[in-house]
């Protein structure tokens, strides 16, 4: 009768969880980080809110 679980948007998750390690690596990367280095922390990033997300461990 009422749905239990809500919808999960994977999209949103991903977006959040790499726009806020997007903002930490930009800043890095104005400190002298390599750019490869900050796209790979913010894909990491991206990839843990989502499975986080998905199972429910947060």
């Amino acid at each position: 009768m009422y749905n239990q679980q809500p919808q999960k948007d994977l999209v949103s998750a991903a977006l959040t969880a790499a726009l806020g390690a997007g903002i930490v690596t930009t800043f890095a990367v104005g400190q002298g980080q390599h750019p490869a280095q900050g796209l790979i922390i913010t894909a990491l990033a991206a990839l843990l809110g989502v499975a986080c997300y998905h199972w429910d461990l947060f």
